[in-house]
């Protein structure tokens, strides 16, 4: 559905040249949910505004839906991007239109006749939820109401394509995760493509089928979410995943416990799709003799399956401890020391 061929993009500005996308390839395939993650300024906003005609790639190929985005002009790029829709993070809504009629623009400006315009419009109020709220006005809407209006909008063309801009970051965490669960309802029915950029692992984990990962304009990682979240190869990503998989009192917690236990190790645990639900620490306390702390645990749903993490703090003879580690690794259960004492 989408080829990123060799794709960069310099900026000129008063202080030189800023390659702010470098050398990019990516392929995402019909009716995938992918994500783009990248902390500020790595240069997804560029690459996800080039897809549809935004920004203008400096050197390389962008095809989309069958037409090469990079290359067309004018009326051309117009009619191709009525197969694209795009919501963004601050909405961009028509403050003096209601409901209907944001929704009703772009169908407008393609010229279809206002019967047809009606009745889509009323569909795409009942796919995004909001019946009863259709003359309202955007600044009598909640953050969460806006941005459905702003999908229903992008989806009025019945777009092969959505592009999402940071489309819930300005969101609280419940009407995040409702939005989410939207997206992956409309990627379900529609058999949409959907590709949304981010800076929060959560929005990963939760709807994206793959995910490529950003650094200063370059994709340094990519692939399957639950793979990504199994075995993290760049330093960023492990950030990244750490977002999810460590509490912030984690290390504390840690450090006070090899105080209290100086022989002691703490470990972190990580469990893939069927492993998850293993009895594996009761195996652990039942087979080794040594003392098994659970510091803090999560297991966590992806488009992949489950991903779990567990840390714990093993307390015992040294020789104990390693055997009850090697008991782990033969279980195919990955395991990361996070502290040690000697």
């Amino acid at each position: 559905m989408i080829t990123i061929q060799k794709v960069k993009k310099i900026f000129s500005t008063k202080s030189g040249k800023v390659i702010a996308v470098d050398d990019i390839n990516i392929d995402i395939n019909k009716g995938e949910i992918f994500g783009i993650i990248g902390y500020s300024g790595a240069g997804k906003s560029t690459l996800i505004r080039m897809l549809n005609g935004l920004e203008i790639p400096t050197s390389g190929n962008i095809h989309v839906a069958g037409k090469e985005i990079s290359k067309i002009k004018g009326s051309e790029l117009r009619r191709a991007r009525q197969e694209i829709g795009m919501i963004f993070q601050h909405f961009n809504l028509l403050w003096s239109r209601t409901v209907e009629e944001n929704i009703s623009f772009p169908l407008e400006i393609a010229g279809v006749p206002r019967q047809e315009r009606r009745k889509k419009v009323d569909e795409l109020i009942k796919l995004v939820g909001l019946e009863g709220r259709e003359k309202s006005y955007p600044s009598q809407l909640s953050g969460g109401q806006k941005q459905r209006v702003g999908i229903a909008r992008a989806l009025a063309n019945d777009p092969k394509v959505l592009l999402c801009d940071e489309a819930t970051s300005a969101l609280d965490p419940q009407t995040t995760d409702s939005i989410l669960d939207l997206l992956v309802d409309i990627n379900e029915r529609l058999g949409l493509t959907i590709v949304l950029i981010t800076h929060e692992m959560h929005v990963i984990r939760k709807i994206c089928h793959r995910v490529a990962v950003m650094e200063s304009g370059k994709v340094v990682e990519t692939g399957s979410v639950l793979d990504v979240f199994k075995n993290p190869q760049q330093q960023i990503t492990q950030r990244f995943v750490r977002q999810l998989t460590e509490q912030q009192d984690t290390q504390e917690t840690a450090t006070q416990l090899l105080e209290l236990y100086p022989n002691g190790q703490v470990v972190m645990l990580t469990f893939i799709g069927n492993s998850a639900e293993q009895p594996i620490i009761t195996n652990l306390i039942r087979n080794f003799d040594f003392c098994v702390n659970i510091i803090q645990g999560n297991i966590s749903q992806t488009q992949n399956g489950s991903y779990g993490t567990l840390f714990v703090h093993l307390d015992g003879k040294k020789e104990e401890i390693n055997k009850g580690i090697q008991y782990l690794q033969q279980q195919k259960i990955g395991l990361e020391v996070i502290k040690a004492n000697d």
